[in-house]
């Protein structure tokens, strides 16, 4: 059975602006005072110019030294945040490592050297341009949780990602033992841009997984970030759980080995209600809820409360107790698509199961495999498919 689930393009200018900043002691700029700076022979020794160039959002901050060299550059947001950067050019420049993020003031101290050795600091600000749209993102799974096997890490954003390259730039992953993975972009089920990063294999059982999302400052095309996200979990124990339609059964398999097999009822053959095959993963535990068939177009077939509702797609495909269909346990399907069992053995299961955990689903009588989007469908795509639903393929 099944209950329920659910652009704008003002683009945020990058123009680029010359700053020109105030010496911080008398002489910086202009002609040396009488006695003082000059070069043989009278000339006077060119003052050192510093320029912030293309201080916008979306872009690095960029500092340069014309007559002279940067000895120090240090940029600073309005909460004395260091916008960390590097030296270019033999000292003539300076750029931030990190973009310029919209709606937010800087302050830029830099010190030269001029030809002749002199140093001098100077000091100037400059604010960027609000974003007229934020992006936001949900991320899955929770942090500092212990997963199941086959869970992605998931990233839904709240508007259209159009940068989808620019985005994944900066989503970065890392894992206590090198696992081999990879982004891949889908439509979520509700519609909106979906990130997942998958292993080539199921993850090995304690396997640490850290997101580091820089993603302040970077436009999502037409929409803006302005805060990073940061996040991590645990692989738990290698638990499979294995569906077979055609047999009436369930086996939950722990790091290789049987631990509990179940006489199940699954989606009714011959139309709508028929189960989805493939792999799925478990989504949520959640508990007792109300199902209503009206929410997933099958008119008034249902509308009760089910105990131990564990979700396998946001179209609605649960595992949960179905006292009502004990008829059929182990010898026929003939529920709304959900794979119903006893309370006892679904109370019992539901102890054992984690978010994360996959199901593997089989039987001659579905209505087709688990796509990408509708929970997590990664595993029923290829290896080399997936990694070509990367922004960064080519």
């Amino acid at each position: 059975m099944y209950p329920v689930r659910t652009r704008i393009r003002p683009v945020l200018a990058a123009a680029a602006l010359s700053v020109s900043l105030t010496a911080c002691t008398a002489g910086a700029v202009g002609a040396p005072r009488e006695g003082q700076d000059a070069k043989p022979g009278g000339a006077a020794e060119r003052p050192v110019k510093v320029s912030v160039m293309s201080p916008a959002a979306g872009r690095p901050v960029t500092v340069t030294a014309k007559d002279g060299t940067l000895t120090s550059v240090k940029v600073a947001d309005e909460d004395g945040a260091m916008l960390a950067g590097r030296t270019e050019a033999g000292g003539a420049s300076w750029v931030s490592d990190r973009k310029a993020v919209p709606g937010a003031s800087y302050t830029v101290e830099a010190t030269t050297r001029s030809a002749g050795g002199k140093e001098t600091t100077t000091r100037s600000s400059f604010t960027t341009k609000k974003a007229s749209l934020v992006n936001k993102l949900t991320l899955a799974p929770g942090k500092n949780t212990t997963v199941g096997i086959g869970q992605p890490l998931s990233i839904v954003f709240d508007r259209p990602v159009t940068n989808k390259a620019e985005v994944e730039k900066e989503l970065k992953v890392t894992t206590s033992n090198g696992t081999v993975g990879s982004w891949g972009w889908v439509k979520d089920y509700s519609g909106r841009d979906r990130a997942d990063w998958r292993p080539q294999v199921y993850w090995k059982p304690g396997t640490r997984v850290t997101l580091d999302a820089r993603l302040n400052g970077t436009d999502s095309g037409g929409s803006w970030f302005v805060r990073d996200y940061r996040t991590g979990f645990t692989v738990g124990d290698a638990q499979v759980v294995r569906v077979d339609l055609d047999a009436h059964r369930l086996t939950v398999e722990r790091n290789g080995r049987a631990v509990r097999t179940i006489p199940v009822s699954g989606g009714t053959p011959g139309g709508d209600k028929r189960s989805w095959r493939g792999t799925a993963v478990l989504m949520a535990k959640e508990g007792t809820i109300n199902m209503n068939s009206e929410t997933v177009g099958l008119g008034d077939a249902y509308d009760k409360m089910v105990d131990y509702s564990m979700r396998l797609t946001w179209s609605g495909m649960y595992a949960h107790a179905a006292p009502w269909n004990a008829a059929y346990f182990g010898r026929a399907n003939h529920s709304s698509g959900c794979i119903g069992m006893s309370t006892e053995n679904a109370a019992a299961f539901y102890s054992m199961v984690k978010v994360g955990d996959p199901f593997e689903i089989k039987g001659a009588e579905t209505k087709g495999t688990v796509a990408e989007g509708n929970g997590y469908g990664a595993w029923n795509v290829s290896w080399e498919k997936w990694r070509s639903k990367s922004a960064l393929a080519n």
